[in-house]
């Protein structure tokens, strides 16, 4: 900085030197126009380049006060250790601009001088609190996988630790015609008790007391993402529970396994799920809709015909994801990928809620009042009885043969 200063200085000299022989060469043209009435070519000449220096040395003058007036009131708001070292590197490249070390060589009439100044003051020089950043409102959740199961099969409440029913088994159907005075024959039902028990679903959660306190929408925010949580664990155990110790039996371990009535030629996609709905009618049990990977679906939607024609609907078209007059629940869950579960979700399946979710704060867990920290329990406890298994058919879709359409 003191380099600046310095060539500043020697400015102001040249210009209070180029002042002075100006005014005099000035007094002798006035001498001249007033001897001979007019004045010669060479001092005319002269006089001109005695101006347009001492313009460009104004000019220069300017433009280093204006400079280093912009620079001082920059480092006049910064701290001390950061001011030093922008002073630093701003007056080093000010120094050595080349402009300037050609203008303090010499300098020439009618020019103006431009410093570049490279980067002099950027966010990587200034302390930290300096600048503020802008905080954008809310909290920038992650995206979450959609739940469904919920939405296809049927509620139910219960006040008690299981959920106990009879399940029909069988009957041997023996009505005949029997002429008169002949035995009746005798027909036979089968009956099997079921019980399934209710299941916990739980998780804790630690936070401080100061955090919840200061941010009150982080509170929230835990709370949604906890909820969501709950019921993410509790889609997946309804779907896959393998009924083991407090799992809950699930409805795709239950399911029949896909078994097609017969075989269709160059068989897709599009067929496999129609056979599903066959087999599922077969059992007495018409599908209500399908499950399956957003994947598999793409692939549904975007078959086309010999001629490159989308086979389900135009793209244009708003339709509704349906096949064969039966909804699809598309899904993410990469456990569908390549799978598909089809069924009479309303008549075969059905959910008991014992406690619905629920989040409790208690600051009396271990050493939390000591610490004063606080524990956040999120839980739900449900049943789960799929009445009928045979109304669900879960398989594989059939790989399409090389070649085929």
């Amino acid at each position: 900085m003191s380099e600046v200063n310095e060539i500043l200085k020697k400015v102001t000299a040249s210009i209070e030197e180029a002042t002075s022989k100006f005014n005099a060469k000035a007094e002798d043209a006035l001498k001249e126009a007033q001897k001979s009435g007019q004045l010669s070519e060479e001092t005319k000449a002269a006089v001109d380049k005695m101006a347009s220096e001492f313009n460009a040395l104004r000019e220069a003058e300017k433009t280093l006060k204006a400079a280093v007036g912009d620079l001082e009131q920059h480092v006049a708001q910064m701290p001390l250790a950061n001011a030093k070292q922008v002073v630093e590197t701003v007056g080093q490249q000010v120094i050595s601009a080349e402009a300037l070390k050609t203008f303090a060589a010499s300098i020439d009439g009618g020019k103006r001088i431009s410093i570049p100044v490279k980067a002099a003051l950027t966010s990587a020089d200034v302390a930290e609190g300096v600048v503020e950043p802008q905080r954008l409102p809310g909290i920038d959740t992650a995206p979450k996988q959609r739940l469904f199961i919920r939405d296809l099969i049927a509620p139910g409440r219960t006040s008690s630790p299981a959920i106990f029913w009879v399940q029909q088994t069988g009957f041997t159907n023996n009505a005949a015609v029997v002429p008169e005075n002949t035995q009746k024959p005798y027909s036979d039902i089968e009956f099997t008790p079921k019980i399934t028990g209710v299941s916990t679903v739980a998780h804790l959660f630690k936070a401080s007391k100061q955090i919840m306190d200061d941010f009150a929408q982080l509170q929230s925010t835990i709370d949604a993402e906890m909820r969501y949580g709950l019921k993410y664990a509790e889609e997946q155990e309804i779907l896959f529970g393998d009924g083991t110790g407090v799992h809950l039996h699930g409805i795709v371990p239950q399911a029949s396994v896909f078994n097609p009535a017969f075989t269709v030629a160059q068989q897709s996609g599009i067929d496999d799920l129609r056979l599903a709905m066959l087999q599922a009618q077969l059992a007495r049990f018409p599908a209500s809709g399908h499950v399956l990977h957003f994947i598999d679906w793409a692939k549904i939607e975007l078959t086309k015909d010999s001629l490159g024609r989308y086979i389900l609907a135009n793209p244009a078209a708003l339709a509704g994801p349906t096949l064969w007059g039966l909804p699809v629940v598309a899904t993410e869950a990469a456990a569908f990928q390549g799978k598909f579960l089809t069924g009479a979700f309303n008549a075969g399946a059905q959910i008991f809620d014992r406690e619905d979710a629920n989040v409790v704060i208690s600051t009396e867990n271990a050493d939390d009042f000591e610490k004063n920290m606080i524990t956040i329990r999120c839980e739900e406890r449900l049943a789960l009885a799929v009445k009928r298994p045979e109304a669900f058919v879960y398989g594989s879709f059939t790989v399409p043969a090389p070649g085929g359409e």
